[in-house]
């Protein structure tokens, strides 16, 4: 009982030392063998400069096909994409795509668009639970409001590090393509259902990786608050 009321009161003070605000979560994804995608890549890269914005490129095997295996594609990713597709009503997943906070996308080439989305959704979010990573095995989630279905708490861990590959074969053919905030791993960590819970962060698959922790609707749902680990 001592433990259970000690961890109630570390995840009560969570406003006094969680994030003051939650960055918007902008989701590029693409392809190394997609004509049209190593500009939205560099474009994206740029945004991930910005204060209040956490940029994450996913990258998709689907065309793989054409001649040239992506370097940094999961099936984990394609899928995720997919949970958009069906959420958003899509006819089907294509590149370069980015998604907004899980609530609007828009073409990779819409640099227009994109920025707007971001403005209008950072100005019209409702705050969304406090969060705070304790020391390095640990991230609580506050309480707050849950969407119906429920929400998940998704674990990134992605490289910060500007990237270049060069495409040897496909419609690429001696390109170089430019990667920001390359997305290596995503892992569901738990759901959450509106009260003050503590997720186990596991260790980083290799060393130079940064972290963040989203808290959505499941299946593609919308974003309600997400961290960076500092």
């Amino acid at each position: 009982m001592r433990n259970v009321a000690l961890f109630s009161l570390l995840v009560s003070a969570l406003p006094l030392c969680a994030q003051a605000r939650s960055p918007v979560v902008v989701e590029l994804y693409t392809a190394q063998g997609c004509a049209s995608c190593g500009e939205a890549n560099a474009y994206v890269g740029k945004l991930a400069e910005k204060p209040g914005v956490l940029a994450l490129t996913f990258s998709v095997d689907y065309w793989d096909y054409l001649g040239w295996e992506d370097t940094f594609a999961k099936p984990a990713f394609a899928e995720r994409q997919k949970a958009y597709v069906a959420r958003l009503d899509l006819r089907e997943p294509y590149t370069p795509q980015v998604v907004v906070d899980g609530r609007a996308q828009v073409g990779g080439l819409q640099d227009d668009k994109i920025d707007k989305l971001v403005s209008d959704t950072a100005s019209s979010r409702r705050r969304g639970p406090d969060m705070a990573f304790i020391g390095q095995r640990r991230v609580d989630v506050g309480s707050g409001a849950v969407p119906r279905g429920g929400a998940e708490v998704w674990l990134v861990r992605y490289d910060p590090r500007e990237q270049d590959v060069t495409v040897r074969t496909g419609d690429n053919k001696g390109q170089t393509v430019p990667h920001r905030n390359v997305v290596v791993e995503i892992k569901r960590l738990g759901a959450w259902r509106g009260k003050p819970t503590a997720y186990r962060v596991p260790q980083p698959p290799a060393q130079g990786l940064a972290t963040a922790v989203i808290v959505q609707g499941p299946k593609g749902g919308r974003v309600l608050a997400a961290a960076v680990k500092d």
